[in-house]
């Protein structure tokens, strides 16, 4: 049997990551589906029902805008999951490129792209971010460029983790076989060397998928994130830091902060599943 379907066998027998995992593909269904199940307007400002209380038409309650909060919360779970799942597949992408050249080429090229990831490490993300919304604002979409600079700034420990796992895999017999025979590098990187670092890879992305709706989150609650026009659960959360909202009308705030609270234990749970699941000398 594979170590790949030993792996599923084994994440298959977790409860725990499996009630997780349905968990999260229904919470991505329905934001996705937030058209379909909702027809209330997201951004239309409505005087007469401005902070009701959940009940009738507004079961979840409306914002200090009359704005309805349980189809912002829908819709904002659609900004946010894309913001989490774009920038983990373009971390993904970038650090296992960097990565994979660096540690099989070695020598001056993994010099260079290692002294390069490390600039990227220590760069100020923050600062980085609240200068390019300012640059490109009206531009391009303030979302597109969140995932741009998220993506561009959070590689460097992908690439880190991918290039230590190539360094100690690419001494094994049959990768000196291949490369002995005359196969081209990026053959040996690719059908070769990634195949047996995908497990690493894997836990990596749902600790980073994790990761980055925290950013997400945390960005649009300081009002530097997503554009305030678009609903995401950060923006929805921002609302908290009024004393008057945060003592006294819960229901605009709480909605964001349980789900996005239970979504990233959820996804943290997968991870755990699928780092048990690819460690050969777990029993579970």
């Amino acid at each position: 049997m594979s170590p790949f379907a030993i792996a599923r066998r084994k994440f298959l027998r977790n409860k725990l990551a499996m009630i997780s995992t349905f968990f999260l593909f229904a919470i991505i269904i329905v934001s996705f589906l937030a058209p379909y199940i909702t027809t209330q307007d997201i951004a239309k400002v409505n005087i007469g029902s401005m902070s009701l209380e959940p009940g009738g038409e507004h079961f979840l309650g409306t914002d200090k805008s009359g704005r309805d909060v349980f189809t912002r919360l829908l819709y904002g779970g659609r900004v946010s999951l894309l913001v989490g799942i774009s920038c983990t597949a373009l971390v993904i992408l970038f650090g296992t490129l960097i990565g994979s050249m660096a540690g099989y080429y070695g020598g001056i090229v993994d010099s260079v792209l290692m002294r390069f990831t490390d600039f990227i490490l220590n760069f100020p993300f923050l600062v980085f971010v609240i200068v390019l919304n300012t640059i490109l604002f009206g531009l391009v979409s303030g979302l597109w460029v969140l995932i741009g600079v998220i993506s561009l700034l959070y590689w460097g420990g992908v690439a880190r983790i991918v290039r230590s796992k190539i360094l100690a895999e690419k001494e094994n017999e049959y990768i000196l076989a291949a490369v002995s025979i005359g196969c081209k590098p990026s053959k040996v990187i690719i059908k070769h060397l990634l195949p047996n670092v995908l497990s690493t890879i894997i836990v990596q992305a749902t600790i980073l998928f994790a990761s980055l709706l925290v950013i997400e989150s945390a960005l649009g609650f300081l009002g530097i994130g997503v554009p305030q026009t678009i609903p995401s659960w950060g923006n929805m959360l921002s609302s908290s830091q009024e004393a008057d909202v945060l003592r006294n009308k819960p229901w605009i705030w709480m909605p964001p902060a349980i789900i996005l609270t239970v979504t990233i234990l959820a996804i943290n749970f997968i991870g755990e599943g699928l780092k048990d699941a690819f460690n050969p000398k777990s029993n579970r």
